[in-house]
This record gives structure tokens, sequence and C-alpha cells, in this order.
């Protein structure tokens, strides 16, 4: 799918410091004091233009959520919503996942949702995929013992791939769908791809892996 072009979105996620986190490395280690108490942060990565994250921060309002995005025509989306539903649990960040060790300490995230994650089929571009092993150490670095990883995916070879990489790496497997929609997993929330994939008849993989390693 082509992405269009916003030559405006970063200048308008500049304008909303109150739900765009602009320089995450300075809370690193003490997020509470961007949320105002200390209870669990989730994070998704590639959130798109918003749809879980904040059907997520409406349904658990006892749990932080932030969602991050590389591309800021996407994102801007998904601040949209934000700015409409003015959730004090939500905060979106405009930045790469590769990054993520300099923004979050251990222990300051509890659990990460991959969803749709670009499948990345060529085998030369199988180091970008979000499951690859150099993610999961980023994951595991900011998630520590006992953290979760929450996968959703309608691509059967990423989401067969991804059971390989998290078994090789050495998590441990809590949760396996191959069809989420048929099955008796109660309170999904849809992304907007999950809503268009599911409508054309395609399956619904979903997994939840627990790092069990560290401190």
């Amino acid at each position: 799918m082509r992405l269009r072009n916003k030559p405006w979105a970063k200048d308008k996620l500049l304008e909303y410091p109150q739900y765009v986190i602009l320089e995450p490395e300075a809370h690193r280690g003490n997020w509470k004091e961007v949320f105002g108490n200390s209870n669990p942060i989730h994070i998704e990565i590639g959130t798109g233009k918003g749809r879980f994250i904040l059907g997520m921060a409406k349904a658990n309002p006892d749990i932080n959520y932030i969602g991050i995005e590389l591309q800021p025509s996407v994102i801007v989306s998904a601040l949209d919503l934000l700015i409409e539903a003015d959730l004090p649990n939500l905060r979106l960040m405009n930045v790469d996942a590769a990054e993520l060790i300099h923004y979050f300490s251990r222990k300051d995230v509890s659990r990460i949702y991959l969803n749709f994650s670009d499948p990345w089929p060529k085998t030369r571009h199988e180091k970008r995929r979000l499951t690859y092993k150099s993610f999961l150490s980023v994951y595991e670095e900011i998630l520590g013992k006992g953290g979760e990883i929450h996968f959703k995916t309608d691509n059967q070879g990423l989401f067969e791939y991804s059971l390989m990489s998290f078994s090789a790496y050495g998590v441990l497997l809590k949760y396996v769908s191959l069809d989420l929609h048929n099955s008796d997993f109660e309170g999904n929330i849809m992304t907007e791809y999950e809503e268009k994939f599911s409508a054309k008849g395609n399956r619904i993989y979903r997994c939840e892996v627990v790092f069990q390693n560290g401190a």
C-alpha cells in the first residue's frame, strides 16, 4: 500500500506535546512523570492510524499505553483520534523501534504489541522483520523477565517465521491461535488492517510469548 505523504505531519506532531512524547530519552527509567502514576506501560510498535491502541486505552484505564510509529504521515491520524478522545493513559511516539533502548530502561515496559507488521518476505530483508532476533534482544532489554509480546498478523509466512524466531531465542510460548476470529479468545480489539483483511476472509494468527531470562 502506497503511503500518502503529508508534509505538514511533523509540524502537527510538534504542536501537541501533551499527546506526543517529543524527547522520550528524557523519561528513560522514570515514565511515571509522564503519566502521573506508576501503572504498567504497554507499547504498540507500528501503531499505524491508532485504532488498536486507542481501543486498548479506553478499555483499560489502569494501564498506560504508548503508540510507536516511524512514519509521521501515519501517526498523525492516531494523533487526531487521541485529540478527540483526550485519554490520559495514552501517548504517542514518532521514533524507530530499533532505538527503544534509548527511551526505556529495563522494566519500564511490561508488554509489547506487534500488530500486522510488515512481513518483509524476501530473505535478504529478514533483519527488518520485527520478530527477528536483534529486535527480540531490544525487547528483552526493556521488558525484562516476565515481559510479554503479543503478536497478530494475517501473514502465515511471517507467523511461522516468528514462532521459529521466538523458539530459537528461548522465550516461553504462552498462547497460540491459528484462527483468532473463530477461537474462544475474548476482548480482541481489531486494527484497521485486521478489519480489512478479515473482511476478505483472511485468517488472523495470534500468539503471546513471555521472556524468561533477566532481572
